[in-house]
């Protein structure tokens, strides 16, 4: 075994080790030689303290400077940013009351187009089916019209149609008084050659009048009821007026206006009439004497004036004169309604016809009733 003897080493204290990490203070505390050196020169030690602390109190400052400046340049970052956040927000906001007003007006627009379009439908329905309800009447119009046109003319008329030209001894009993216009608007062309059916030739000779024929035709062009055209104008002149000039002048003038105006009725007398009839109605002339001529004549017909409920007793002259005008204009007024379909001359020699008519009405002759 080892034996030895050791010699006594004395210990040496030493001082903390400083890291890389140490602050600015502990660098600047005196190494041991300057404060050997320190204590051996006091003043100089103090001077180094002082200076130190200066250092330190500089650095502070300008810490606090740099981080003030740092701090205020936030600060007005952060208020732009919240300027601008308050911009957007407002932006936005304005952005979505548009959009919602926008949106309304839509849904508005669109119902309101809706609206009009179940408007729009709901009339074009309607006048489809007027349409188709007047389409129904007329073609119910013309059926009638095609067999009142075999039926009934003016130069032969259907008696059954008009019951006004039935005697008294063969009108079929009925209630009351029958009644019938003077002429019609709306019934088929009354002319033979129309439906096909030529007028039997007159055994007498004729010949076209060229001054009456242009002027039909001039009339024929535009047809109307006008007075001063030409060819109406001879037509009253020479046939109207005269057929219808009677004795009671202020009677013929209202009958003349009844039978432009298509408001004259011609209703023939009963042989019995009823009581509440004759309540109903208001007699303005006896059975014996014609209103027009003022003759005492047998009356077997009365003519009415519009609605007026008062009757007139008119005798066969008188009514054969009122009858040959209703035919006249029964029949241009069928020619205006383009109901007529012939050539000029077919429609002339039946104008002319008509007019003949009037002529030997007015001289007093007349068909004799049975």
């Amino acid at each position: 075994m080892w034996s030895g003897h050791l010699t006594a080493v004395p210990w040496k204290s030493v001082g903390p080790c400083k890291g890389h990490g140490e602050s600015l203070r502990a660098l600047a505390e005196p190494s041991a030689a300057e404060q050997a050196q320190g204590e051996g020169d006091p003043a100089a030690a103090q001077l180094d303290v002082a200076r130190l602390r200066s250092s330190s109190m500089e650095i502070r400052e300008k810490g606090s400077e740099f981080l003030k400046e740092e701090l205020y340049k936030a600060q007005k970052e952060l208020k732009l940013k919240d300027e601008e956040c308050e911009r957007l927000s407002k932006v936005r906001e304005q952005l979505e009351q548009e959009l919602e007003e926008l949106t309304a007006s839509l849904f508005e627009e669109a119902h309101k187009m809706v609206r009009e379009a179940n408007m729009k439908q709901a009339a074009s329905e309607k006048q489809l089916k007027e349409a188709r309800g007047k389409i129904d009447m007329l073609q119910a119009e013309v059926t009638a019209l095609k067999t009142l046109v075999i039926t009934s003319t003016p130069a032969s008329p259907n008696r059954e149609l008009h019951p006004q030209l039935l005697s008294p001894t063969k009108a079929v009993p009925r209630k009351g008084h029958s009644r019938h216009k003077s002429t019609s608007s709306v019934l088929c062309p009354v002319v033979c050659p129309a439906a096909g059916h030529p007028l039997a030739p007159d055994k007498e000779g004729k010949e076209v009048d060229t001054t009456l024929f242009a002027e039909f035709q001039a009339w024929r062009e535009s047809p109307s009821l006008d007075k001063t055209c030409p060819f109406l104008e001879r037509v009253y002149r020479e046939d109207v007026g005269p057929c219808l000039d009677f004795t009671m002048q202020e009677l013929s003038a209202l009958v003349r206006a009844a039978v432009e105006d298509n408001t004259l009725t011609i209703e023939p007398v009963a042989s019995q009439t009823l009581p509440a009839v004759k309540m109903a109605t208001v007699e303005c002339s006896s059975a014996n004497t014609c209103a027009l001529s003022g003759l005492a004549r047998a009356c077997r017909h009365r003519i009415r004036l519009g609605d007026s409920e008062s009757h007139y007793y008119i005798s066969p002259s008188s009514r054969a004169r009122i009858t040959a005008v209703c035919n006249f204009f029964t029949y241009i007024r069928y020619i205006q309604q383009g109901l007529v379909r012939q050539d000029a001359e077919p429609m002339f020699w039946e104008v002319t016809r008509l007019r003949k008519e009037m002529s030997l009405a007015k001289l007093g002759f007349f068909p004799q009733e049975a």
